[in-house]
This record gives C-alpha cells, structure tokens and sequence, in this order.
C-alpha cells in the first residue's frame, strides 16, 4: 500500500476512475475545491470519472445538488446512485423477490429523499400497518439521527408485520456539515437484527459495479475505484476485482488524523488489515 500526498501519480496510471461522492467530492453541504480542482484535472487529460454515490435519491436530484455546490455535469462523464438503481429495480424487478414486494410501500426516510418513488407504480402509505414492504432510504426528519435507539419503535412495528425491506443506502454513517449521522445501512443491519429480510442495492453490491462500469466504458483493468469508506468504497472495489484508493479524510479522519492535520499511515494500514481489505494506496484527499 503507497501513502501518496496527492493523487496526480495515481491519475497517470489508470484510464477511469468510479469515485464516491459524500467525502471525496463534497460533505452534504459544501463542495471540496481541492475536489473540483481534481475533477477539472481529469477532465481536462481526457481520462473520464463516474461518480458512484449510495445516496437515496434518483441521480437527477443528486446532480441539482451538486451544481448548487460549484460541482458542475462537465466535470465528470457520468453518475450512477443507489436511489436510481431501486428505482429500476422496482420499475423492472431483476427477480422474484423483487416482483413479489407489492405496491403498498411504507417510506422510513426524510421527505427529501420522496423523490425516489416519483413516477413508479408504488402507493406510498403513511404507516407500516398498511404496506407490503418498507423502503429504508435512512433517518426520518421526526428522530435523532445520531442514535439507533431512537429507530428502535418502528423498526420493531415494521418486523412486527414481517414487512419485507429494501436498503436504498447500504452506508452505516457519514459525515454531513461536520456531524456524524447515521444512515440507512445502520437501520438495516439493526432490522436483519431483530430477523428482518433485507435486500440492498449500492455498494458494495457487486451488481451497481457492473452498472458503473457499463456506463464508464473503460476496461476493468485500467479504472482505479476512490472512496472514504472502507466497508463501502474498498470492500466493493475489492469484490469485483477492481484496484482501489482510500481517501482517508473523509469517514475515517477522526481515528486515523494526527494533531497536526496528518495522517498516521500505520493506523491506516492496520485498520485496512483489520477489515482485510487491500486498497493500493491511501491520499490524505482528492487532491491533485
């Protein structure tokens, strides 16, 4: 594993790069220059970037979002989120546990991730009483988003009725505006908890990488994967065999930053060892 300052070295070796969105390129609120700056490098060589993000929302919303953040389409080819690829799998249902869902669906998430069922042939219903399944896009707006316990009522009313359940965002926590939040891949491994069935679509799915890798249109061999979440990011990355770069400023930077602002390339090694996960290198951010 290289401990680079930068990512220009690594950016001469691949041909596309899937890069994750929330700790890479921007927080939830505010786009990193340094980020953009790389984007615009990349770009500008002719080496194209897919932007891979387990955000619950379709990838129209995703990318108002980042124009509103200085994040503009022409820095990167393409996008792919965890919210466009429930949506087609509940518009086009890839198995039978897919096409047995129902139509009743109980929405466990803010109301800024609504748009997620917009257009499809779902019902949205106001209590898990009246679904068929439960679609868990994350922490609602009425609960403490920092604390499992406050999810524990309606998960255990949602088990109660054997509702089935789909995990729009695989992602245990992040980072936004500087808080640490839960997200809707902890509510789900509490629901497998309590005997829940569960199905997730996101990273590390292997099944979003074929996607991603479709629509980048560069050989497996020449793209690099970066990413902040080792359990997401690098793990994903590793499953379908593609290299990867862990951004270690991003989820991770509390338990691996110095006083001084570094980064301790040993702890970062040892904790990718813990995870057994083998990321080629590590950058302190997406800095060129």
């Amino acid at each position: 594993m290289e401990h680079l300052t930068g990512f220009s070295p690594l950016a001469n070796r691949f041909d596309g790069f899937i890069l994750d969105l929330w700790g890479v390129i921007h927080d939830g609120v505010t786009g990193f220059p340094h980020a953009i700056d790389c984007l615009q490098r990349l770009r500008d060589s002719g080496k194209p970037a897919l932007l891979l993000s387990n955000v619950p929302r379709p990838n129209a919303p995703v990318q108002e979002m980042m124009r509103r953040m200085g994040i503009p389409d022409t820095l990167y080819a393409d996008i792919l989120t965890s919210g466009e690829a429930v949506r087609r799998a509940l518009s086009d249902p890839p198995d039978e546990w897919w096409a047995g869902l129902g139509r009743q669906v109980f929405l466990l998430g803010p109301d800024r991730d609504r748009p997620i069922l917009s257009g499809l042939r779902v019902k949205e219903v106001s209590s898990p009483s009246e679904a068929d399944f439960v679609l868990n896009t994350g922490p609602d707006d009425h609960r403490n988003p920092t604390q499992i316990a406050a999810f524990e009522p309606i998960l255990q009313d949602c088990i109660a009725r054997k509702l089935p359940m789909i995990c729009a965002n695989p992602d245990l926590e992040v980072i936004r505006g500087g808080v640490r939040v839960l997200c809707a891949g902890s509510l789900a491994l509490r629901y497998k908890a309590l005997g829940g069935d569960v199905r997730s679509l996101g990273k590390p799915d292997p099944a979003i990488y074929d996607q991603a890798l479709e629509r980048l249109g560069v050989p497996a061999d020449r793209v690099l994967v970066v990413g902040d979440a080792l359990q997401t990011d690098i793990a994903g990355a590793e499953g379908v065999g593609l290299a990867s770069c862990w951004v270690l400023g991003g989820l991770h930077r509390a338990g691996l930053a110095n006083p001084d602002g570094s980064f301790d390339s040993r702890r970062a090694e040892r904790e990718a060892q813990l995870a057994a996960l083998r990321p080629i290198a590590t950058i302190p951010y997406f800095a060129w």
